[in-house]
């Protein structure tokens, strides 16, 4: 698959996900030791995140990395 259209289906889950949750992206961010603006590239597909900071994602967003990969 195009790389474009899986960074567009994880960056759709996290948005999801955060909201679901409730959380802002600064409340977000602050959960997962990173800054608004990451926050906000990644739910717009323009950055393609480290396993690391998908590992501190799954952290902040209180779930398991194989649900936030899930389908993708």
């Amino acid at each position: 698959m195009e790389k474009n259209i899986e960074l567009k289906k994880l960056a759709d889950r996290i948005k999801r996900v955060r909201a679901e949750k409730g959380l802002s992206q600064e409340e977000l961010a602050y959960l997962s030791s990173f800054d608004r603006t990451y926050i906000s590239l990644l739910e717009r597909a323009k950055r393609n995140p480290s396993f690391y900071n998908l590992l501190k994602l799954s952290k902040g967003l209180d779930i398991p990395l194989s649900d936030l990969l899930k389908g993708l």
